[in-house]
């Protein structure tokens, strides 16, 4: 038994000194220093200094001691060890935009930085949705599930309906919304045809157009089923924003149910005579339409 302690103890001392004689070494820890961020557009020159309309941008960061780069643009992180990252911005027109770089050292001592440009995007709608959208017009697609619907500011309705509710067919035959009709024309006007009068939400109907008009108060959802309005023009365009095709209305434009907004609505899918839509309403909910230029 006294044999047996003694082993035990020598195995317990062999272990506790081999632990011990255990040394980690992560050698010196260094912050990286001198970041340095440049910006190359593609197709600048003295003529074109914010590109070649094209939206592409090279950013190179480089810093001593550095072993590895992160970008971030728009909330969105891309880990690029080389410190060489090419993003293109897709907003139409000439817009600044900001990137920030972290550049990493050993035991992920960082040093950040950032950047801005000022880049042109030029856009060319696509022929055949131009074609689509100035053949026929336009109505609500009463007939189809989920023609109208909503969700949060972010929902993009993979599946074609929105999160929290969404209209079943007819489920709006009550309101002025599905005799309205919007011709488009390829110099960029739309005409909404009203047949007189608009359904939408009270408050940016009441604000947009010509006040309450003694209609009295609103449904319980804050909604004037039938809001007198007269046909009346808007001026149409087609952009894009990070992939997505955007169809936009000055003025007052819109398309079947009234929610203010900055009236563009991007185009979540699409084919020759159906088109589905989102736009964020005044009240900061993501609604959707479903249009057809079949009668």
């Amino acid at each position: 038994m006294k044999r047996i302690n003694f082993l035990l103890i020598l195995f317990s001392l062999f272990i506790f000194t081999s632990c011990e004689q255990e040394e980690y070494e992560f050698g010196d820890i260094l912050s990286p220093t001198n970041l340095t961020i440049s910006a190359s557009l593609q197709g600048a020159d003295a003529d074109n200094p914010y590109g070649d309309g094209s939206g592409y941008v090279t950013f190179t960061a480089t810093a001593a001691d550095a072993i590895t780069y992160k970008f971030i643009q728009n909330g969105v992180e891309y880990m690029v060890p080389s410190g060489v990252f090419t993003t293109r911005f897709t907003n139409t027109g000439v817009h600044v935009y900001t990137v920030e770089v972290i550049a990493s050292g050993t035991a992920g001592v960082m040093s950040n930085g950032s950047t801005s440009v000022e880049v042109l995007y030029t856009f060319e709608p696509p022929a055949d949705l131009v074609a689509a959208l100035t053949t026929g017009s336009w109505r609500v697609m009463a007939e189809a599930p989920a023609h109208m619907g909503v969700g949060p500011a972010d929902d993009m309705a993979p599946d074609g309906v929105a999160l929290w509710w969404n209209a079943g067919p007819y489920d709006k035959a009550d309101t002025a919304m599905y005799d309205d009709r919007m011709v488009f024309t390829a110099d960029g006007t739309m005409e909404y045809q009203t047949q007189g009068s608009i359904f939408g939400k009270a408050p940016p109907l009441e604000e947009d157009f010509f006040g309450n008009q003694g209609l009295g108060d609103p449904n319980s959802d804050n909604e004037h089923l039938y809001y007198p309005a007269d046909n009346f023009n808007s001026n149409w365009t087609v952009s894009e924003d990070n992939g997505n095709l955007i169809l936009n209305f000055t003025g007052t434009g819109f398309a079947g149910f009234y929610v203010g907004g900055n009236h563009s609505y991007t185009i979540l899918s699409r084919s020759s005579n159906e088109i589905y839509l989102k736009t964020v309403g005044f009240d900061t909910n993501g609604w959707f339409i479903k249009i057809t230029n079949q009668e």
